[in-house]
């Protein structure tokens, strides 16, 4: 900053104003050290600034170590997020979202002195940790438990699923059956919701869940029993996986997709449109959901307090050649 300072021909004081875009500094001036700290190659070094004011630019976030399509997405978009925003990410991923693992996750986080804590707690077990973490370090809960106070931000599983259904039935469909994800998860529980909600003012039957996890072997467990109920005509599948493998059961039992049933998955993973046929899926909106969580964590950094806010961002139903009107039978 010195060597800055010097062939700018400011103090150093005036060079810190310019990095953190302090008001009281002319536009000229402002230009000047510009030019001098693109000449330098100058970088600040954040360990040293956090050492110095006692606040850290990085944020701290938890996740599963995980390929499913949803939580990888919505880290992504929060690296992405997080470029343009001042702030770097630090990510702690655990094995299962367990205690022990997220616990030890979140205190290797404080120990660093992080700017405030980001958790992708989409699961029941996640709680527990999330009641230990201190209330003066700024916290967002990604896809958490709506009935806590703690500031969240999600995806509106409840209007995909919703959205997903209703399409169904607008196409004729007496009635959609439900290939529902993990029991603990508050994704998978928004959209059996939906689902139910959607049936349920239409005046339809409510079959059983058919409860799975996310990966698309389950689906194809689930669309085998499908597939011989000759009477089902349309279903719904938790996430696009799950829909990937009752296809694969459809196939094999002889029934057309969309002529003899229609499917709808969730997520809409980039293979959605290359499936047979593309697959009519709910879109997350997995930026929103990274700008959301950032704005509301800033907010709580500049501010030193928490409200309990929370956002809830909508899906959109992506329609393609999975669904048609049910065949008439003779």
């Amino acid at each position: 900053m010195m060597d800055v300072a010097k062939l700018a021909g400011v103090s150093h004081q005036t060079v810190s104003r310019v990095l953190n875009d302090h008001p009281n500094v002319t536009e000229q001036t402002r230009l000047r050290v510009r030019a001098a700290i693109a000449e330098l190659g100058y970088r600040p070094n954040r360990a040293a600034r956090a050492l110095a004011t006692g606040k850290s630019q990085v944020i701290g976030v938890v996740a599963q170590n995980s390929t499913l399509y949803g939580p990888a997405s919505t880290l992504a978009a929060l690296a992405q997020a997080a470029t343009g925003s001042g702030f770097t990410i630090s990510v702690e991923s655990v094995r299962t979202l367990e205690r022990a693992p997220m616990h030890a996750a979140v205190s290797r986080h404080l120990d660093q002195r992080v700017a405030g804590l980001v958790v992708i707690a989409p699961v029941d077990s996640a709680n527990e940790v999330l009641d230990q973490i201190p209330s003066d370090i700024p916290l967002v809960c990604i896809d958490g438990d709506p009935q806590r106070s703690t500031e969240l931000v999600t995806v509106d599983q409840e209007a995909g699923g919703y959205a997903a259904t209703r399409h169904l039935l607008d196409k004729g469909h007496k009635t959609v059956w439900h290939v529902s994800g993990p029991e603990d998860w508050f994704d998978s529980r928004g959209r059996v919701a939906g689902w139910k909600r959607a049936l349920a003012e239409a005046g339809a039957e409510i079959p059983p869940v058919m409860a799975a996890d996310w990966s698309a072997a389950a689906g194809y467990h689930a669309g085998q029993v499908i597939a011989r109920m000759k009477e089902i005509t349309a279903v719904f599948a938790a996430n696009d996986h799950l829909a990937l493998g009752a296809l694969r059961a459809f196939h094999e039992h002889g029934r057309r997709v969309p002529e003899d049933i229609s499917i709808v998955g969730f997520d809409d993973v980039p293979e959605a449109e290359f499936y047979i046929p593309p697959l009519t899926t709910v879109r997350p909106d997995f930026e929103a959901v990274a700008a959301a969580t950032l704005e509301l964590l800033h907010d709580q950094i500049v501010s030193g307090t928490t409200e309990g806010q929370r956002r809830v961002i909508a899906p959109t139903l992506i329609t393609r050649q999975s669904v048609s009107a049910p065949r008439k039978r003779r």
